[in-house]
């Protein structure tokens, strides 16, 4: 297997660690009622670190179709490279540093390390040209 379907898989997990992080911050805040129930009607806004957790959470799912697509087109084209593999790792290792960072609320480490993810996704998207 390669090392862009490798990063592409251990990425699946990492997704899923975000989302259930983030639900489990935003069933602290708003209650078990809130997370077994229907949630109809208005919610309370989430605040600190499940705000966090759940803005953390849809970011990675922003980014995390485009890098789906690019390791998957990389790899079906046969153009991986070691500079491909080099950017899935990136991606992969800022994603999985961008939650805690992003929940703790360190604000200029974040975007530091947003801006890396983006550019190892960069890499493997330049793979394709």
């Amino acid at each position: 297997m390669t090392i862009e379907l490798k990063m592409l898989a251990w990425s699946v997990l990492l997704g899923l660690a975000y989302i259930f992080i983030a639900a489990g911050l935003a069933t602290q805040q708003r209650g078990l009622q809130w997370n077994v129930g229907n949630r109809d009607g208005a919610l309370q806004p989430l605040t600190g670190a499940a705000a966090r957790a759940d803005r953390a959470s849809r970011n990675f799912l922003e980014t995390f179709v485009f890098f789906a697509a690019a390791a998957i087109g990389v790899v079906l084209a046969k153009q991986n490279t070691p500079h491909t593999a080099i950017g899935a790792e990136i991606y992969f290792g800022a994603r999985l540093a961008y939650l805690p960072i992003y929940i703790v609320g360190i604000p200029y480490l974040r975007t530091l390390v947003w801006a890396l993810s983006l550019w190892g996704l960069l890499q493997i998207v330049e793979g394709l040209f």
